[in-house]
């Protein structure tokens, strides 16, 4: 085996090892895994979804207030002038007599409110709250799935450019010094000028072909930075999550329809548009209230320089006509109800589609790497039978350079085909709802959105949030 050919043959085999996970050699200084979790941390568009969930927590306690009392208290105080005059009788003479003062009215007084019964708003708009918290936390999945799918996709693309990267500086390496031979003979009359112009046009592309690769791999090193949140370094081979799939396609299925985020949030909105239905029918409830209140007043007229009242108010309202305004609310809430069960219907329809698309690719890709393998073994085979027909007039410097473009395009389907395979065992785990780090066992913290919520959930006062701000 020629030198040139040696060389070629190994960056290949390194470029393809990348990805397979047999590459041998020193420990590599990052993981898929690892990658995994830096985003899962840091990445700002995750932790700005988490703080969207923490803000919808406090629409619970904002519905629990409805079964506090309201309690508030008033002061004045003022300088009051009352300039008066009374019509008095002595004997059969009436007079008039005239009163003036000055006096400094004060008063303190508190009042307390509680609803004692308003339809059962309250506890509906409670239930509601609670059922847009948890929608809001299987949004908050999906982002999560999201996230990680990007991070896995944007691992595995980087390492598929690099790998391609290698490919194509081997090609131009063994094209220089295929034109270099081709050069030689010329000179001592073997080929013609045809040959030579044949090999300059052959390396002139490979170099085209190998800016594009080297361009491709620095916007995919700008998206692993933006995604992950760290430039990409000694890169792992990174391998598919099988393990994690269900057996059958009709078990990633059923699996998906039970366990996708996508599904659960929609269930929970019809929850919350049943209950909001439940909140505008209690509209047309009475209401009862119960008031109690006191007030300790001062000087509120001259001649009074004290006095003190107490109340306890029971009021029972109750609603005839609005205007229809109650009666249109509830329509409406029926309709959207309505709407959510049948976007639940596109919902599990769209999963269901989903799961057997990225199932469909995940088949396929495991074909294509072995179609790509073996074409990448024929190619090196065919190359290597050209170049010997070649060393004896069999074949022309056309026949060669055609055969070593075959290996090299053998080789990216084979590095494409392996990267392929890795994001489709990552999609369909996405598409059933499982693509999640407890799942995947990585190594970090979950991030559990229940602790926030029993924080905040029974807070009577308080303006901190609970990690201080």
């Amino acid at each position: 085996m020629s030198a040139k050919y040696r060389l070629k043959l190994s960056a290949g085999v390194a470029a393809v090892a990348l990805l397979s996970g047999f590459a041998a050699g020193p420990v590599l200084a990052d993981t898929l895994e690892a990658a995994l979790v830096r985003a899962y941390q840091t990445n700002p568009q995750l932790n700005a979804q988490r703080a969207s969930v923490r803000s919808t927590d406090e629409n619970v306690p904002q519905a629990l207030s409805g079964y506090r009392p309201k309690v508030a208290v008033t002061a004045s105080a003022g300088t009051q002038f009352t300039d008066t005059q009374q019509n008095t009788s002595i004997g059969d003479r009436l007079s008039k007599v005239g009163v003036a003062g000055v006096n400094a009215p004060r008063s303190v007084g508190a009042t307390v409110t509680q609803t004692l019964f308003n339809g059962g708003q309250t506890g509906n708009r409670t239930r509601a709250a609670e059922s847009q918290v948890s929608a809001a936390r299987e949004g908050l999945r999906v982002l999560e799935q999201t996230v990680l799918l990007s991070a896995a996709t944007i691992y595995m693309d980087y390492l598929r450019d690099s790998a391609i990267v290698e490919v194509q500086q081997s090609n131009v390496r063994v094209l220089e010094q295929t034109l270099k031979q081709t050069r030689d003979r010329f000179n001592v009359g073997e080929v013609t000028r045809t040959d030579v112009a044949q090999s300059e046009a052959q390396l002139a592309a490979g170099r085209t072909q190998l800016l594009t690769a080297e361009s491709n791999l620095t916007t995919t090193r700008a998206n692993f930075r933006r995604i992950i949140g760290s430039e990409p370094t000694n890169l792992a081979p990174g391998s598919p999550v099988d393990r994690f799939l269900p057996a059958t396609l009709a078990g990633s299925i059923s699996l998906g329809l039970v366990e996708n985020p996508n599904v659960t949030a929609a269930m929970y909105g019809i929850d919350v548009a049943h209950l909001q239905v439940k909140v505008n029918e209690g509209a047309l409830f009475p209401t009862v209230t119960l008031q109690g209140s006191v007030q300790q007043s001062y000087e509120s007229t001259p001649t009074i320089y004290r006095s003190f009242g107490a109340s306890a108010v029971a009021q029972l309202s109750i609603p005839v006509y609005q205007g229809g305004a109650e009666y249109a609310l509830i329509r409406q809430s029926k309709e959207s109800l309505g709407q959510q069960r049948l976007n639940l219907e596109q919902v599990r329809d769209q999963t269901r589609a989903t799961v057997a698309q990225a199932w469909g690719q995940l088949v396929a890709g495991k074909a294509q790497v072995s179609s790509a393998q073996a074409q990448v073994t024929a190619s090196e085979i065919a190359l290597n039978g050209v170049r010997e027909e070649a060393r004896v007039g069999q074949r022309t410097t056309l026949d060669v350079l055609n055969a070593q473009q075959a290996l090299v395009n053998a080789r990216v389907n084979l590095v494409t085909a392996q990267h392929d395979r890795v994001v489709a065992s990552y999609n369909v785990l996405n598409a059933i709802g499982r693509l999640s780090p407890s799942v995947m066992k990585l190594a970090t913290t979950i991030y559990d959105p229940s602790v926030h919520y029993h924080q905040v959930r029974d807070s009577w006062f308080g303006v901190r949030t609970p990690d201080g701000r």
